[in-house]
């Protein structure tokens, strides 16, 4: 390579080089002097640069990326075993869809098909149907395909109109979803939540919107918005009540992108897959409690007649005849051998003791929040089972319920520890409570989500469904990786940036910031202690207080007296000073 550097990248003789400065040479430096502010961006690069140059320009790019265990925001798995990685990086190079070239990779497929029909208890004996895919986006989009191919199929053969499909789900549903109505040309027909219905699917509601067009339905097992499972079973049996009065057969698509990878291990006596009768098809996502890296899915049918043959596609040119139905033709064949490991790795006791761990982390961070007086939890997953929605009466029963439970001899591989809980996902969604907005009617949640920043926490703050977009929530999703350490920290960093969010009303941001660096205060055991402070029903007076004292527990703040006169020259910095 004969290129010099002042050939590629004018004016950089300020860093010591020059014309005759060569590539090869350059390569001998850290950064090499390479920058995105030299050239055009957008354009296509007329050369190119050594590949440890190349290497360090993205590694350095990608640093002001937030940190993948600290973003409470995601569902997706940030961590694998060493051996796991290993795996994926010895396969990356493989096209799960070459299936004749790769016969020992198609194999792994099968068995992984297999084992989510056991799962999901699909018939025994009876072989999988269903594939791998990118994410549950697409296997929502496969499964709601496969009902209107049906639904088009059956009313063909009794001579009606086929032009207005429809499909029905909540108000509350991810975009997926919708894209799947979209794309497919059918209309979707939204169906609004309330809190009555615990801003999930109103099967009552749901019922009334159903017609002879509609070619089926999507029910959500764990909602992105609060984590609450819809009542699959219920639906089930008020279409059957349907179909015996007016005679619409109308399936169900479980969207169980979280849920169908927590519930047969957490909740092994809710009746939500194919012990369902109107259960066509299930999709999850792999790379969610699946425990494996993004760009993984799965869609399996209750049996062949599910999917419809005609979108099955034979092709020879890979050598051999296959089969596929994906929105997707080629497709890393890493992610699924890492799917194969996580499944033999962990069986299931093992993934019965990552889910209850979520769950008791999840269940700790609501009742430790709900015990500081400035939040209520929408979810509902440390409430005892029956029991939704914030009040006094609730929130001590979680609190009770939790402290009994917390003190419980049984195994982390027993999913009977849930019994007493409501069903649903490890996910926190809360927001300030009503006591706290009366206190401090210009608080904001979005500022306190800003805040958590600053400590390297991406906790959004969001509108609820549309029927419910007046409420907003902060959301919290518990994963494998989430520790009792993260949850301490977490409840203090809350705590903290909600303080001085407070501070800010009466003094600047930028003053509330300023605070000296406080003595280091242990968090050992800090939400444990936070939820038991709280375990009896307090007034507006011993509310306040409670929050001051909590403040002093983590010691993080020190709140200033309202009569306080604060010293603004004191506080400045000498920067500030010398402005």
């Amino acid at each position: 390579m004969t290129e010099s550097i002042g050939d590629l990248l004018p004016g950089m003789r300020r860093m010591g080089l020059n014309r005759r400065t060569t590539l090869a040479q350059l390569d001998l430096t850290y950064g090499a002097g390479y920058s995105e502010s030299t050239g055009d961006v957008h354009a296509f690069p007329v050369t190119g640069m050594p590949a440890r140059n190349a290497y360090q320009l993205i590694h350095d790019s990608l640093k002001f990326d937030g940190d993948p265990a600290l973003n409470c925001a995601t569902f997706l798995t940030t961590w694998m075993e060493p051996e796991a990685e290993k795996l994926i990086v010895e396969n990356l190079g493989k096209n799960r869809v070459d299936i004749d070239e790769y016969e020992a990779t198609e194999r792994v497929h099968r068995r992984c098909l297999a084992h989510l029909h056991d799962l999901w208890h699909g018939k025994p004996k009876q072989e999988a149907t269903g594939t791998v895919v990118v994410g549950s986006s697409e296997g929502i989009m496969l499964g709601g395909l496969a009902m209107k191919w049906r639904w088009r199929k059956r009313m063909q053969a009794q001579g009606k109109d086929t032009s207005r499909p429809n499909i029905v789900f909540g108000a509350n549903a991810q975009v997926a979803l919708e894209k799947t109505a979209r794309y497919f040309d059918m209309e979707a027909r939204l169906v609004p939540v309330s809190d009555g219905s615990r801003y999930v699917l109103d099967v009552e509601k749901a019922i009334e919107m159903i017609d002879e067009n509609t070619v089926g339905m999507f029910v959500i097992l764990g909602s992105t918005y609060t984590g609450h499972f819809e009542d699959v079973a219920g639906m089930s049996a008020a279409l059957d009540r349907l179909h015996r009065d007016r005679g619409w057969d109308v399936p169900i698509h479980v969207d169980g992108a979280c849920g169908a990878m927590i519930a047969p291990f957490a909740f092994p006596d809710l009746a939500w897959d194919f012990r369902v009768p109107r259960v066509a098809s299930i999709s999850t996502s792999g790379h969610k409690f699946g425990l494996t890296y993004p760009g993984i899915g799965w869609v399996v049918w209750r049996s062949p007649e599910c999917q419809p043959s005609e979108l099955t596609f034979e092709l020879s040119y890979l050598g051999g005849v296959e089969k596929t139905f994906t929105l997707n033709f080629s497709h890393p064949a890493c992610f699924l051998i890492a799917q194969y490991y996580q499944f033999i790795r962990f069986g299931r006791s093992g993934f019965t003791r990552m889910v209850n761990a979520c769950l008791y982390h999840a269940r700790l961070l609501s009742v430790a929040l709900e015990a500081t007086g400035a939040f209520e939890c929408v979810s509902d997953i440390h409430r005892p089972r029956g029991q939704f929605g914030f009040t006094e009466a609730t929130r001590l029963a979680s609190s009770k319920l939790f402290a009994e439970s917390a003190m419980s001899q049984k195994s982390g591989a027993d999913p009977s520890i849930n019994e007493a809980y409501n069903y649903g996902q490890p996910e926190v969604a809360f927001r300030f409570s009503d006591w706290f907005i009366q206190m401090h009617p210009t608080a904001s949640q979005e500022v306190v989500s800003t805040l958590l920043r600053v400590r390297g926490w991406i906790i959004p703050n969001y509108p609820l469904p549309p029927d419910r977009g007046s409420i907003s929530i902060l959301r919290v999703v518990i994963r494998e990786t989430s520790s009792e350490d993260t949850v301490n920290r977490l409840v203090r960093d809350i705590m903290w940036a909600t303080q001085t969010m407070l501070e800010s009303e009466v003094k600047s941001l930028g003053e509330a910031l300023l605070r000296p660096l406080p003595p280091a205060v242990s968090t050992s055991d800090l939400a444990r202690d936070v939820a038991a402070t709280h375990t009896e029903t307090f007034d507006s007076t011993r509310r306040s207080s409670h929050w001051q004292v909590l403040l002093d527990k983590i010691g993080e703040i020190r709140a200033a007296s309202p009569t306080t006169v604060l010293d603004k020259e004191a506080q400045k910095t000498v920067y500030q000073r010398s402005c």
